[in-house]
């Protein structure tokens, strides 16, 4: 089966790692000449996200390229302690939250599609997609078209193939939150432990790194997006001068990144049809520090949902009357409506979970006063319970194991 990946970021990579080791032949398509580059920050990986990578064979590869993280804590913006738990696993669970620069990431992903033989395209942006015959034809804005029986949409909030598939789709809009990270150093943190502050103006995040570093995120409440002079340093320390420790890191501060803008996006109410499916944010920015993991997911479930989970073969084609007689068929509709039933409910429920951890970043005085005195005594008795949907989740189970891949055909 050919398939076109349009968008070769942390979801695009993955998705042609999965779908190559079911045994189809995927080209990615991606718009800028360095689809790792110093795009975004760092970022964890969950055990759910975890356990996708070790379907997909290269758990270990992204665990040598970042760092585990043990432990979680909250805290109010007073310094007050407001929760202590597992970093993105369920107590008891041995795969470590893993931290990395999404560079690496993608570097990490992209290295381990490409020995499963999936072919890397750079600087070439998807405008629009045509029915061609029996499958579908991409086209790019250096005019270069490309045919597949598959297309893929890894290519982010601001996807072109979400206007494909819909051209009344949602745009995505400002979210009243922009984000500025850095590097600093001088400043005692204790390793292992990624920390939230719930500032008065924003969330702030930071952990320590290898090296001596401390790596920090700012995310900051604003009702109108910074102009391209503000959110600088200055700006950050006046916004959380009343919290202790992302002071002192700010004032330590040996590196920043430029503002990034945080978007919502409305419900997508089409995520693929019997040619085309999207994947990660094309069609559900969740935030909630779970865009990586949900884009894995993503991958993971439908090359399951494409392959056969058996040592038979399975056969993908325009009627199930054309696969071989020797082994089991389907259409590719009904293989991309799998996928979607499949992540329609978590999906939902993990964008509904992103919408409340946004909120909770913007608290008025009294909310949070409110917030300060409760958390501490519901914390340790309802997270782990809030969180076990979330982090229990296998999306491999049932991929065939590494080394066993059944071929597809288109």
């Amino acid at each position: 089966m050919q398939v076109i990946v349009a968008g070769g970021g942390v979801a695009g990579a993955t998705t042609a790692l999965a779908l190559g080791r079911i045994g189809a032949e995927v080209t990615v398509y991606e718009a800028y000449a360095d689809p790792a580059g110093p795009v975004g920050s760092f970022l964890s990986l969950a055990a759910n996200g975890l356990k996708g990578l070790r379907a997909l064979g290269c758990l270990e590869a992204v665990q040598q390229a970042g760092f585990d993280v043990a432990r979680q804590r909250l805290w109010a913006d007073t310094g007050k302690l407001l929760g202590d738990a597992p970093r993105g696993r369920p107590k008891g669970e041995p795969l470590h939250s893993v931290t990395l620069e999404r560079g690496r990431l993608v570097e990490t992903l992209r290295a381990c599609a490409a020995d499963q033989g999936a072919r890397f395209v750079t600087g070439e942006r998807l405008t629009g997609a045509v029915r061609d015959g029996d499958g579908i034809r991409a086209r790019f804005a250096s005019g270069h078209t490309a045919r597949a029986d598959l297309l893929v949409g890894a290519d982010g909030i601001w996807s072109a193939t979400r206007r494909v598939l819909d051209p009344a789709a949602p745009e995505p809009a400002y979210a009243g939150f922009y984000s500025v990270s850095g590097v600093s150093r001088g400043v005692d943190v204790e390793p292992g432990v990624f920390n939230m502050v719930f500032g008065r103006k924003g969330a702030f995040i930071y952990l320590a790194a290898p090296g001596g570093e401390v790596w920090w995120s700012a995310q900051a409440a604003s009702a109108t997006p910074p102009g391209p002079d503000e959110a600088g340093l200055d700006d950050l320390r006046n916004l959380y001068r009343h919290e202790e420790t992302p002071s002192a890191l700010l004032r330590a501060a040996t590196s920043v990144r430029r503002p990034t803008l945080m978007h919502a996006l409305a419900t997508v109410p089409v995520w693929h049809d019997d040619r085309i499916a999207l994947v990660g944010d094309a069609w559900h920015p969740v935030g909630a520090g779970q865009g990586a993991s949900m884009a894995i997911e993503d991958a993971v479930v439908l090359a399951r949902c494409l392959a056969a989970t058996g040592d038979a073969p399975t056969a993908l084609s325009a009627s199930p009357s054309t696969g071989p007689a020797t082994a089991p068929s389907t259409t590719l509709a009904t293989a991309l409506a799998a996928y979607g039933q499949a992540r329609r409910d978590r999906v939902a429920r993990m964008l509904k979970a992103g919408d409340d951890n946004r909120d909770a970043k913007a608290l008025g005085p009294v909310a949070r006063r409110l917030r300060n005195l409760i958390m501490p005594v519901v914390f340790p008795f309802a997270y782990e319970r809030a969180t076990a949907w979330l982090y229990d989740h296998d999306p491999g189970a049932g991929l065939p194991p590494v080394g066993r891949v059944p071929a597809v055909r288109g």
